[in-house]
């Protein structure tokens, strides 16, 4: 027998339901049945082999036509922009631990000297400051 229920109903329900959850999500995040970490690390080939799929069935461009720019510009002046200011708030330490490394490359770097305005060799300045966060990056 076919379904009488519509997509707003389940839409709905899926609402409500979901929206009600938020407890039993904190906990299933705190306690885990595995470790997030191992199962993650665990399933690298797999995540490799599915990209490499993705990228040859073109599904990266498809999933952008498909969203198109309205959607993006909705959802992210709907949503994003009432979570930027907590999200960044609760980032702070994240972003501390994170720009450090590069903080301390960038106060230890020697730069040659600068010229005058437009002078060519101002670029090896900036050569010195690429390759050095370059190098801090791709070491870590």
């Amino acid at each position: 027998m076919p379904s009488t229920k519509s997509v707003a109903n389940s839409s709905d329900k899926w609402v409500r339901r979901a929206g009600a959850a938020a407890q039993d999500y904190r906990q299933g995040v705190q306690n885990p049945r595995t470790s997030w970490q191992e199962a993650t690390e665990a399933a690298a080939d797999a995540q490799a082999a599915g990209v490499q799929e993705a990228i040859a069935d073109g599904r990266f461009a498809k999933g952008v036509a498909a969203a198109g720019n309205q959607k993006w510009q909705s959802k992210a002046a709907s949503k994003g922009a009432d979570r930027f200011g907590p999200g960044v708030q609760a980032g702070k330490v994240d972003y501390e631990r994170g720009f450090a490394p590069y903080q301390a490359v960038l106060s230890s770097i020697t730069l040659p000297p600068r010229g005058a305005k437009g002078d060519p060799r101002n670029l090896e300045r900036v050569r010195a400051v690429a390759e050095a966060l370059r190098e801090a990056k791709t070491s870590r």
